[in-house]
């Protein structure tokens, strides 16, 4: 409380309190005091002349005057004990700012030991990396020994299997019955092959990655000790400013306790003057009190601050010895990172010995190399052969072919918590044509001429079937239809997707290829006329998709039976099918054709289901006749392309429809049962084959039970939720795979110039 103003500020004289006396040059520098009190500052013998000032009175009996003194004087009293209030709050604040200071200064002391702590725990994750790099790299010499041996051996089994590839080609054209094992030791060799050219591959790039990786953990030393020097150099840094700190907050608190020492010898006069006017005043009695009482509690809270002032400065001790001992640290890291450094040296040199090593072995793999490409020319020869003949196979039982498509998960699947209900096997024998499902725990097999996977694409999917296409050229009827449930993927595997060429389905594939083929054909002799016609059948109508006077209103009257055109299908002797008053069209070009495929799209009834936003309601049926004439050798050929997109099944309780979609759902449902049944009798042989109980099968009659060559694409949907639907188009399509429909032949007969488009 004694000492001199801060900030430049003048204290005023002290008469303004004491009723105009003033007390003489003797007094001291006052003290700075709050802005409540207009400015005035006290000294301690401001306060000593106003405790020991006594009333001078004229009239002992003038109680007036007595009174109006007493009032004066206990203003003037109030506004000291004011100032002190004023200058208890402000040593309060300034006690509190130091407080937070030493707290500061002690957050960032545990901050820099912590900070220690984790870059000496780097360096040792850096060093045990290069202790582990070390032992790889002895591991990886030993492997590069291994692998020269297993290529050596590889080599001869190379050799073996290409003289036994070459014993198989000129087996398979004497005796026709060996095919089936001699194709299966074949494929063993292939798989072997690849992976020995995999082994190889893989060999080279761990070569290269080890050699990148020695010059990146080089570089990467080098980077870590310039690191850790400039953070040595940041850490000295930041404790000389902590000491700097520290010094500052001992002046203050020395401060601090002169003026508590100086505020304790004052309060005992106060206390002494108080106690007198106390007597004599007992109005003031409490107010003096509640002065005592906070006196004794700011005596506490500096005893608390002299306290916590020692707590600090032992903190403080054992911070200097922490940081003495994590240099000492440091330089221990450092000796260990020389060593790490010569050790890297080290390996440098045996970096360039494995280098030489690696020039030769890269000689002996490009030699490799070339082998393998001679070997996998003719593995491809093989597979071509190979093909072609379980084709021939094939045609020779008469059984109809079946191809299996998984489609892709879609993002309108939503997530599933069973898991994978689809795999597919990966033995010789099922690899490429197998597929397993599993419903309720319970796994079921099925084998089918091939299977597709869902990320194979549709250039894939057409490869497969392009020379079923071909045969149509050559005088065959040729039948594809798409067969699974609603939403597995029929139209698209069909028709795929208009806007992209990538995705382009089967049927824009086929008559791409057919008119290429016809071009190439030209300089041979041959000529080729084509017709396509297109129809629908909608709740067991027959629509002509291509009808000229086709519209909106004669849809609606099909639909609801009323009126419309009634076409009627009929089967000559040859096998040909006819569909009265169809709408036949000549074309010339594959543009032509995908004007009418667009057209017919259009005009087919597509509605929207809970299980499909776009969902086929009827079966689509693409026709092209094909008639043929070799103007050279007089050779005529007829043949026909069928082309089915069938509408999906689907169960009422997930398709939600109603009205108008419930009838094409049975509609659907009944036709799709009748053709099972149909299947069924075929498949026992039966006498008598059910093929009138519906459109559908009547109209597919040549291509079930004809000399039709007859492919079925069964559509498979990999949701959890569908796989009851899945296993049932699959056992359908097992059964499909076991009926025999007759040896396919050629049609070399003339054709009438009058005669309508069949449907094979």
């Amino acid at each position: 409380m004694v000492g001199t103003a801060r900030n430049g500020r003048v204290r005023h004289a002290f008469s303004v309190v004491n009723g105009g006396q003033d007390l003489g040059p003797s007094s001291a520098p006052a003290s700075n005091a709050g802005s409540e009190c207009d400015g005035i500052e006290f000294t301690r013998e401001d306060v000593e002349a106003l405790l020991n000032e006594r009333p001078r009175r004229k009239d002992r009996f003038n109680l007036k005057e007595k009174c109006d003194t007493l009032t004066e004087y206990i203003k003037r009293l109030k506004l000291c004990i004011k100032w002190f209030q004023e200058l208890e709050g402000s040593y309060l604040f300034e006690r509190e700012k130091l407080q937070n200071s030493v707290e500061v200064s002690e957050r960032q002391c545990n901050d820099m030991g912590i900070l220690f702590k984790n870059k000496e725990e780097e360096l040792n994750s850096i060093i045990a990396e290069l202790r582990k790099n070390f032992a790889s790299v002895q591991e990886k010499f030993t492997k590069e020994e291994l692998d020269k041996m297993t290529a050596m051996e590889s080599l001869t089994r190379e050799r073996e299997a290409r003289l036994e590839i070459e014993r198989s080609q000129n087996s398979l054209s004497d005796e026709l019955g060996r095919v089936q094992r001699e194709l299966s030791s074949a494929n063993q060799k292939i798989t072997s092959l690849n992976d020995m050219y995999k082994r190889l591959q893989d060999y080279i790039a761990s070569l290269q990655q080890y050699n990148s990786k020695l010059h990146m953990d080089l570089s990467t030393v080098e980077e870590d000790l310039k690191r850790v020097e400039k953070e040595k150099a940041s850490m000295v840094e930041n404790l000389s400013m902590l000491r700097g700190q520290l010094s500052v907050s001992r002046q203050s608190q020395d401060d601090a306790i002169k003026q508590r020492d100086s505020l304790v010898n004052e309060v005992a006069c106060l206390r002494m003057e108080l106690q007198q006017v106390r007597d004599d005043r007992d109005r003031h009695q409490l107010q003096v009190q509640t002065l005592t009482a906070e006196y004794t509690k700011y005596k506490e809270s500096t005893e608390k601050s002299c306290f916590d002032l020692d707590n600090l400065t032992s903190k403080k001790d054992e911070l200097e010895e922490r940081c003495l001992s994590q240099s000492n640290e440091i330089r221990t890291l450092k000796d260990q990172l020389l060593t790490a450094e010569r050790k890297l040296q080290m390996s440098d040199l045996s970096t360039l010995e494995t280098r030489a090593e690696y020039e030769g072995q890269k000689k002996l793999i490009s030699e490799l190399q070339t082998r393998l490409a001679d070997a996998e020319f003719k593995l491809i020869e093989g597979e071509m052969l190979r093909k072609k003949l379980h084709n021939t196979i094939l045609e020779l039982k008469g059984n109809i072919r079946v191809f299996c498509r998984v489609r892709p998960l879609l993002a309108d699947d939503g997530p599933s918590t069973e898991g994978k209900v689809i795999s597919y096997p990966t033995a010789m024998d099922a690899l490429g044509r197998g597929i397993d499902l599993v419903q309720t725990g319970q796994k079921h097999s099925f084998t089918f001429d091939k299977v597709f996977v869902p990320d194979v694409s549709q250039e894939d999917v057409f490869e497969d079937i392009s020379q079923l296409v071909q045969s149509a050229l050559d005088g065959y009827k040729v039948c594809i239809f798409a067969y699974g449930q609603t939403g597995s993927g029929k139209t698209y595997t069909m028709m795929g997707n208009p806007g992209d060429p990538e995705e382009k389905g089967l049927i824009p594939r086929s008559l791409e290829q057919i008119f290429k083929t016809r071009q190439s054909l030209q300089p041979q002799g041959w000529k080729y006329e084509m017709q396509v016609s297109m129809l629908e059948i909608y709740n067991e109508t027959i629509r002509d998709l291509l009808s000229p006077n086709r519209s909106s209103s004669d849809m609606l009257r099909t639909e609801n039976g009323i009126g419309g055109k009634q076409y009627t299908i009929k089967h000559d002797a040859n096998g040909n099918t006819h569909v009265s008053d169809l709408t036949i069209v000549d074309v010339r070009t594959a543009k032509e054709v995908s004007f009418l495929l667009e057209r017919a799209a259009h005009s087919r009834s597509v509605g929207k289901t809970q299980m499909n936003e776009q969902s086929s309601r009827s079966h689509f049926v693409f026709t092209l006749r094909i008639s043929g004439v070799n103007e050279s050798t007089e050779q005529q050929v007829q043949g026909v392309l069928n082309l089915i997109d069938l509408a999906g099944s689907e169960r009422l309780s997930k398709s939600g429809s109603t009205g108008d979609r419930l009838k094409e759902t049975q509609a659907i449902n009944k036709s799709l049962s009748s053709l099972s049944d149909v299947i069924f009798a075929l498949a026992k042989k039966e006498d008598h084959v059910p093929f009138r109980n519906s459109k559908l099968t009547y109209l597919l009659q040549p291509c079930l039970g004809g000399d039709s060559k007859t492919l079925m694409v069964v559509n498979i949907s990999p949701e959890p939720s569908s796989a009851g639907e899945s296993l049932c188009s699959l056992r359908f399509a097992s059964r499909v795979n076991a009926c025999d429909i007759g040896v396919p032949r050629r049609q070399t007969n003339m054709r009438p110039p009058d005669s309508r488009l069949s449907y094979g």
